[in-house]
């Protein structure tokens, strides 16, 4: 073996080919030994893959650090051991989905057998299925946890998995670190029960779409107007992934009846390749584009598109300028909730226990809203898991509205706990139809209320760093920023900065610094930082917990007082952004 290899990645590197692997895997590794490949054999090896802010995620391939039937297969023993020791002497049941991703349905099958080894009755979708409906499957049946199979938006290279606790959302703390250390005590991939017993396994399908798909319909707000505009022109694509499964036929009971798919994008073909897009992910303009241009020829209302475990949802409609625009997720999430407080209030259903709840990166013109109809906002860290803790924390006390976060995820109602862009399209669509009944867009409703509560503006920079280097980077620009935190922004002094990591808040004209509260509201120790200045700007620096990343957000906000101000508002604050990051050097 290389002697350039660091001790750990060889003791690693070494377990794997002694231990008890396939031999494929055993003459990968091999190869690369004998190619001198160390940058690959680090990468594979240097660590195990952890559960971030999405769960288990990385490359498909051999190595403790990589998406393979070994890694999978360890972190779901781990998972069933705690499930045994969290719950003993019950019966306990589990739920497991799957996306359209390389080697989900393989994923699947493995950790249904694993857990079945080990006593736990398995629920396992018959086929593709959303992410939400994972969750939505959880509380139905009563199960004790649940995973599901995806690596979201990612590029095709990659797989994932995703852990739930019994309330339908994704394990936080203590669950979350519990299950690690299960993992971690396993020493051996021998104490991996591959060998499944299927009288455990039961397939589901149909019987829990319809529920889900009626718990839906339930939500609808604007029945009137959806009658009325049952002629909306609608065009979707499932972006190749698991939406194709549930949405066309959710518009179509809502009454919609010219909803366009793009066929050649409604079918997860291509074995998790995602032939027509370069990233499957709606945040992306150019996976947007074929739907975009549908659009325009068809001159629709509006454009949907999800993601391949559709829990995201990226949309585009007309502008003032009767262009096809894309919208970003602080814009949708924005008209969403305001929707949504409006419709409350129209039904005198605001009664000053009701809440919303966002992410500390997403916009604060949320904020803004809900106080103004009397209606509490709390923020939470990245990650969807933190809306449904804050959901579970308040349960029988206040009642949610809706939430949503900047990167394209929403949630409306509690049945679900987790980002649901099913629920998302659904409600989307009853909004643009709402607009319209009363003869606006719903980019018309947008600069309504920009107009009304201030023109918020968020730009993201994000820098991949990959493998080893790429991470050491990462940790060092965070490093920086808090020995050296920055004195101005865009020349508007900089007057609070708040650590999570150390869960501090510290105002830099009094000098004092007090504690972020933790434990409740989805606040516990991460390695973010958000700096705040006069002026209403505010920066956050925040590593991704699922992708060689490290992003930065930066909010501005300026009035709009007339709809012909937007373009020249609009763009101001999109040179803002802009400066800043040349400012802060950002690269």
């Amino acid at each position: 073996m290389t002697a350039k290899l660091e001790p750990n990645v060889m003791t690693k590197v070494s377990s794997w080919l002694n231990g008890d692997y396939d031999i494929d895997t055993k003459q990968s590794i091999q190869q690369l030994i004998d190619e001198g490949n160390d940058t690959e054999l680090t990468d594979a090896f240097y660590k195990d893959l952890e559960f971030g802010t999405g769960g288990l995620r990385g490359l498909i391939g051999i190595g403790s650090n990589r998406m393979n039937r070994y890694t999978v297969g360890t972190a779901t023993q781990g998972l069933a051991n705690y499930l045994n020791k969290a719950f003993p002497n019950e019966a306990k049941s589990v739920a497991v989905a799957y996306d359209s991703r390389i080697k989900s349905d393989e994923f699947a099958k493995i950790i249904a057998d694993i857990f079945s080894a080990n006593g736990i009755s398995v629920y396992l979708f018959e086929g593709l299925r959303p992410t939400p409906e994972l969750s939505f499957a959880i509380r139905l049946l009563g199960c004790k946890s649940g995973v599901v199979v995806t690596a979201s938006h990612n590029p095709k290279e990659y797989n994932g998995y995703k852990a739930y606790w019994d309330d339908g959302s994704q394990v936080v703390a203590p669950h979350d670190t519990n299950i690690i250390n299960e993992v971690n005590a396993i020493q051996s991939i021998d104490e991996v029960k591959f060998d499944g017993d299927s009288s455990k396994i039961t397939k589901i399908g149909t019987e829990v779409d319809d529920k889900y798909i009626n718990h839906i319909l339930s939500l609808s707000i604007s029945k009137g107007a959806l009658e009325r505009q049952k002629g909306l022109k609608i065009v979707y694509t499932p972006l190749h992934g698991t939406g194709v499964t549930l949405v066309p036929q959710l518009l179509a009971k809502m009454g919609f009846e010219a909803v366009t798919i793009i066929e050649e994008q409604a079918e997860p073909k291509g074995n998790g390749q995602f032939p027509t897009v370069v990233y499957p992910n709606p945040e992306e303009s150019e996976a947007m584009s074929k739907a975009v241009e549908k659009a325009k020829q068809i001159d629709a209302d509006l454009v949907m598109g999800t993601d391949p475990d559709s829990d995201r949802v990226g949309i585009a409609v007309k502008n003032h300028h009767g262009e096809i625009q894309l919208l970003n997720g602080n814009q949708t999430a924005s008209v969403l909730i305001y929707y949504l407080l409006n419709a409350w209030k129209d039904a005198g259903k605001l009664t000053g226990t009701q809440f919303v709840c966002k992410t500390i990166v997403t916009t604060d013109l949320i904020d803004k809203m809900a106080a103004a109809y009397d209606v509490k906002c709390y923020n939470t860290l990245t990650g969807f898991k933190y809306i449904a803790q804050v959901i579970r924390e308040k349960e029988g006390k206040e009642q949610f509205i809706g939430g949503g976060e900047e990167s394209y995820g929403y949630l409306i109602g509690d049945a679900v706990r987790d980002k649901d862009a099913i629920a998302s399209c659904a409600m989307i669509a009853e909004l643009t139809a709402y607009a319209k009944d009363k003869g606006l867009s719903l980019f018309d409703m947008l600069m309504e209320i920009y107009k009304q509560f201030g023109f918020y503006y968020e730009g993201l920079i994000s820098l991949t760093k990959k493998g080893k280097s790429g991470a050491d980077e990462i940790q060092q620009m965070m490093a920086d920023f808090r020995a050296n935190p920055p004195k101005t922004i865009a020349g508007s002094p900089v007057v609070r900065m708040d650590d999570y990591k150390a869960l501090t808040t510290t105002d830099f004209k009094s000098g004092n610094t007090a504690s972020i509260p933790s434990g409740e509201m989805g606040i516990e120790s991460s390695n973010v930082l958000q700096f705040f200045t006069e002026d209403g700007t505010k920066f956050t620096c925040r590593p991704s917990g699922t992708e060689p990343k490290i992003k930065f957000y930066v909010g501005v906000r300026a009035a709009l007082e007339k709809n012909e101000d937007f373009d020249s508002v609009y763009a101001s604050l999109k040179e803002k952004v802009k400066a800043i990051g040349e400012e802060l050097n950002l690269k």
